[in-house]
Order: C-alpha cells, then structure tokens, then sequence
C-alpha cells in the first residue's frame, strides 16, 4: 500500500515541490486547499491530475479533521500560512490567525482524529530576529522582529510541547529563506527577477526596492523539500534548520540578476525609503551542521545557479507572452 500524504498549503511554492518530491517517491498525495473566487493552482497544474485536493482552511477546525479523515495520512506536512513578513505588519492579527492558531489547530486535529500520524511543521528564520550569534542553529534563542516571527515562534513552540506531552512524532523544520521560480511575485526575489526580464525586454524603466543591504541566506526550495522528506524517515522526531550557511544581500541577489542578462543593475534599481520595514533583519545565516550529519543532506544549487534560473524563467515566460500578444 502506498504512503499517504497530507500537504497543507500545496499550492504555495515549497508546498508543490512537496508534492512532486512525494509523487516520485511514489506517495498518494493530498493536498488541503482554501476554497477562494480566484484559487490558483498554476505550480500544481503538471500534476493535477495525480493528486487529491480536499477543501479546508487553518481557520476552520471542523475542515482540517474532515480532511484528515477524507485523507488518512500518514504524514502531514504543514506549509500553510500567511507568510509573508510586510503583509504581517499589515494584517497581524490575521497573521497570528492563520500562522500562528492555525498550525496548533492542525496539529490538534491529528492528535484528536490520527495520533499516530507523522506532522511536518514549517517553522521559519525568521524566528530568529536579530539574534547576536551570525550562524543561527537549532540551539539559537528566538527573537522576532515582526508579526510573522512571533506567529512562527509560538507555533514552533506548540509543536515542542506536543512532542514531549503525548509523544507524538513532530518534526520543526526551520527553513532559512528558499526560492524558485514558483516563489510569489511579492516577495523580493521573484520581484527583482519578474522586473529584470521586464527591463531586458523594455517592459519597464526601473526597479524600486527598499533596503538592499539586508542579508539572507538563500536555498533553493526543491533542496529545501529533500531535507523536509529526509527528517520525516528518521526513527526520531526533531528540529533542523535548513540552509546554505552562506549569506547574500539583496544588492548580490541584484546583480547577479541583472548580470543574467548583461545589464548593470545601479542603472536600472531606485532606493525608495517608504518601502523599509518598520523593523528588519540584518543578518539571516543558518548553521545546517545537524541536518548535514543526521540526514546527509546539503544544497546542490548554488546561490548563482538559483538566481539565474529565476532569471530565465521569467525572462522565458514573458518573451513568451509578447509573441502571443504580437
């Protein structure tokens, strides 16, 4: 009998590489999704026709144990949430909602409907905040600096008492930033890769961003899944941190973007003050040394490589969409 697998969020970036990382492996996938007017499954449509989407929402606990019991999984991988850090300043409560409750709803439903259940639960670098040691680990102490941070922690948090309370196998996988170009064009990444293109192909004159001096530590997030799946086998349930030990500033992540295409990014980019943080984080690096020597894992696309497919795909899809409209 196959290995069954529920995917909340499977329409989000990393949720969709989890599903055809399970898909290869040969799992039954089910994959949890919101119900909205205009629900997009663009990163999934290649598989569609593979997997089981059932209705739910993190907000809805009555959902969440329907569709644990429509599923029967034996693994839960929790990706669901409000995930992006300047919408958390704008909508908190919201945010504290869904990232934060929402993952302890989940979690409850398995302890209530499928104890025995495997659960995946996607914690975040950006718990850390601005911690004072440069590579952040497992041991590191939480200090968020937005509404996104502290949702993050307090479910991470929930996920560690359940482990200890009722022995259930819980694992915390905490993901330094991973991107792809099924990343959201709201974050900075695929903003700066999506306007690349567009200035290569004289869509546009200029970028706008916010502080560029920011550090983060960038994965790809098919690499990310690889150790996701890995810590789910493991005879013992734990916590790892994911990522390259390598940081990058978003000025790197700029010119190697704009270098893709031959272009200097200092003509193209414009500083906006308005589009800051109220508060950042400077310095985001994660210490992978447990992931590495527990599950065998590492990154196998370097930060170059990612930027430069991000890159291409953007430049690829929109080149395409001007022959259609030619």
């Amino acid at each position: 009998m196959k290995t069954r697998a529920l995917i909340t969020g499977i329409t989000g970036q990393t949720g969709s590489y989890m599903a055809d990382l399970l898909l290869e492996k040969d799992y039954e996938v089910y994959g949890l999704i919101r119900r909205t007017s205009q629900t997009s499954t663009w990163r999934i449509n290649h598989c569609l026709d593979r997997i089981r989407l059932i209705p739910g929402d993190l907000t809805d606990q009555g959902s969440l144990a329907r569709a644990l019991k429509l599923s029967t999984p034996d693994e839960v991988y929790n990706f669901a949430s409000q995930s992006h850090v300047g919408t958390s300043f704008e909508e908190p409560l919201h945010t504290g909602d869904v990232t934060g409750l929402g993952a302890l709803r989940l979690l409850e439903a398995v302890h209530q409907v499928l104890p025995q259940t495997h659960f995946y639960q996607a914690s975040s670098s950006e718990q850390f905040g601005n911690s004072l040691l440069q590579l952040k680990s497992e041991d590191t102490s939480f200090h968020p600096v937005s509404p996104y941070g502290c949702a993050k922690v307090f479910a991470h948090l929930c996920m560690q008492v359940y482990r200890k309370a009722y022995q259930q196998f819980i694992v915390c996988g905490i993901a330094f930033n991973h991107e792809s170009p099924r990343r959201s064009e709201e974050f900075v990444t695929r903003k700066i890769t999506k306007a690349v293109a567009e200035i290569k192909l004289g869509k546009r004159d200029i970028l706008r961003l916010g502080n560029t001096l920011s550090l983060r530590d960038w994965t790809h997030a098919k690499d990310i899944v690889q150790g996701i799946w890995l810590a789910m086998q493991q005879k013992t349930p734990d916590d790892y941190v994911f990522a390259s030990g390598m940081s990058h500033s978003v000025q790197e992540f700029l010119e190697a973007a704009f270098q893709v295409v031959a272009l200097e990014w200092n003509q193209y980019v414009h500083i906006d003050p308005t589009l800051y943080r109220p508060t950042d984080i400077h310095d985001l690096c994660g210490n992978a040394d447990k992931a590495f020597h527990l599950l065998g894992w590492k990154p196998r696309i370097t930060f170059l490589e990612l930027v430069k497919e991000m890159v291409t795909y953007d430049f690829e899809a929109l080149s395409r969409c001007s022959s259609r409209s030619a």
